[in-house]
């Protein structure tokens, strides 16, 4: 063991560990999930470079020895390629706005420099956590540009998750381009249209989603680093600001600026609610895809039975031969968890006071989860239930012929009043739209099949 002191005392900490007693503190206080940062790689990740660029800085402007600089930033780039992730250990659920993030991520650079420079973890003399890792920063600017770099990195990993979803309901929207089927207007029988168009609103859908999350990438480049606790860049030295964010920028790989007003910046949490909301609109547009295709798929005999979703698994331990829509559901599911966790993002947010929003935590938590339950499910949705979805032609084209509402297409070319007789007649008799107008003499079997056909191209047109 070795021994530790703050302003609260003396602590024993495992000789060898990366992390100190700022670290040690905040185990002790906070076993409140059982998750540790270190299980978001993107956040680990972003706090690595966000360090790694103030380093880098600070050696520039004369505020950090060349040595010091050095192995400090050897130590950040081991916390960026993620082979430190292990000491990461404070749960990710934390009061202090952040503070026992930034502890751990000092002494675990501080300790990891140390033994790149041969020399023994706790050796502080040489470098230290606060004094050297730390300088010229805050944890009040340190983590929510670590936050948000962090949801740069989630974001684009969300749209190519959803941009092979979006391109597998194409797929589908292409292969069923010729397939007529009944749509319904509040579960009731409405006008023809072809499963092709079905999905290719889905796909329309999905790609609308991806742009609008696409928006959100020049929000979060707009970071406070340099603001320090309140936004007045107290202790940095004349210039860091501007340099610190523009040597941030190549780190990244994204063009990164400071806000307007850094003290605004620091207290405001308005691309957070902007990004939670954005993910509540993808999972509610994808959930209720999700309710559609368990509707289309229903039966197979006793319900819609339009469509065929892949088999995956057994249905039920007591009804032999039942298969369930176990991928739509478990996309329904994720929906309320990111439903719920939007509605925490909107308290957290609101709950902030004065210079500084205290929850970002919990935030970062919520939002993060949301982003890694989406894309996680978005892939098993393409690959085993989209994917794989085919159509029931003959049932579809049965309830096309056997629908009264198919009238309506015919309307322009026999007349309403024709239309009309059509419609009765086939309610009376219980028949097909095809057998009314056979046996009315009012069309030919050749000329009914002509017009489903013409109702195919203008579909086709539309598209």
């Amino acid at each position: 063991m070795r021994i530790e002191h703050d302003l609260i005392g003396d602590l024993e900490i495992p000789a060898n560990s990366l992390w100190g007693i700022h670290t040690a503190r905040a185990l002790s206080n906070f076993p409140i999930s059982g998750v540790p940062i270190g299980h978001y790689r993107n956040l680990i990740k972003a706090i690595g470079l966000v360090k790694q660029a103030a380093a880098r800085v600070n050696e520039r402007i004369g505020g950090l020895e060349a040595e010091k600089a050095k192995f400090i930033e050897l130590a950040c780039q081991e916390v960026v390629e993620g082979k430190l992730d292990s000491h990461f250990v404070v749960d990710a659920i934390q009061g202090g706005a952040g503070t026992s993030t930034n502890m751990n991520a000092n002494e675990v650079i501080a300790n990891r420099a140390l033994e790149l420079m041969g020399k023994k973890p706790g050796d502080y003399e040489f470098i230290h956590p606060l004094n050297d890792v730390n300088r010229s920063q805050s944890t009040n600017d340190v983590y929510p540009t670590a936050f948000r770099i962090a949801l740069i990195f989630e974001l684009e990993m969300l749209a190519e998750s959803m941009a092979h979803l979006r391109n597998s309901y194409q797929r589908k929207a292409d292969e069923f381009a010729n397939i007529l089927k009944m749509a319904r207007t509040q579960l009731q029988d409405a006008v023809p249209i072809t499963l092709g168009q079905e999905f290719q609103a889905f796909a329309v859908s999905t790609n609308n989603d991806i742009l609008r999350l696409n928006e959100l990438l020049p929000l979060l480049a707009e970071v406070n680093l340099g603001g320090t606790a309140v936004g007045t860049e107290l202790n940095t030295p004349k210039g860091y600001t501007d340099q610190v964010v523009e040597e941030l920028s190549k780190l990244v790989g994204k063009k990164l600026v400071s806000p307007d007003d850094l003290v605004e910046a620091t207290q405001s949490a308005g691309v957070l609610i902007s990004f939670s909301s954005t993910l509540k609109r993808i999972a509610v547009r994808q959930s209720k895809i999700a309710n559609d295709l368990r509707l289309l798929s229903s039966g197979p005999r006793a319900g819609l039975n339009e469509i065929n979703l892949p088999e995956q698994q057994a249905g039920s331990s007591i009804m032999p031969g039942k298969v369930n829509p176990v991928i739509p559901e478990v996309i329904n599911q994720i929906a309320f968890t990111v439903i719920g966790n939007d509605l925490t993002v909107t308290m957290a947010a609101e709950g902030g006071q004065l210079q500084l929003n205290a929850f970002e935590p919990i935030m970062a938590r919520s939002i993060i989860m949301s982003i890694t339950y989406l894309r996680n499910g978005f892939a098993t949705f393409t690959k085993n239930c989209v994917d794989g979805i085919t159509a029931n032609t003959e049932l579809l084209k049965a309830s096309v012929e056997n629908s009264i509402g198919l009238v309506t297409v015919l309307s322009p070319q026999i007349g309403y009043e024709n239309a009309t007789k059509v419609a009765r007649y086939a309610q009376q008799k219980n028949c097909s739209v095809r057998q009314a107008v056979t046996e009315l003499k009012i069309m030919t079997e050749q000329e009914f099949d002509t017009a489903l056909g013409d109702l195919i191209d203008i579909a086709k047109r539309e598209d």
